[in-house]
């Protein structure tokens, strides 16, 4: 399976979401088969309406086990470490959302109020 993991601010909106989607698609050569997002973004609209616009289902993952993929991860960001107690985002969500055999095919991207990442299971 192949998964865009999502991080955003209360600020992005789904337009930017969407965009930076394509964007990491287009660098992995894949096109994503969910979004999954921190169950503590949810509520968002914003991620709601890109779902939407993307077609793709929505996969929302709990802090425990975004906490757990932290090793796994390429990046690391002090400042979500600071806000969020999670130093990677986007890419935890793609990797606990592609599986536990799944790798990044893209590491985090950053444009305005949203990271993105993209990981599959493929070999």
């Amino acid at each position: 399976m192949i998964v865009a993991g999502i991080g955003f601010s209360s600020n992005a909106s789904a337009a930017e979401i969407v965009a930076l989607v394509r964007r990491a698609e287009g660098e992995a050569g894949r096109m994503a088969e969910s979004l999954a997002a921190p169950d503590f973004k949810g509520d968002a609209a914003a991620l709601h309406e890109a779902a939407q616009a993307l077609r793709l289902p929505v996969r929302l993952l709990d802090r425990e086990m975004l906490a757990a993929a932290q090793a796994r991860c390429a990046t690391q960001s002090p400042v979500a470490a600071k806000k969020l107690g999670l130093a990677s985002v986007a890419e935890a969500c793609a990797l606990v959302a592609a599986g536990e055999n799944s790798h990044l095919l893209v590491a985090r991207l950053a444009q305005g109020n949203v990271t993105c990442a993209i990981a599959g299971d493929l070999p």
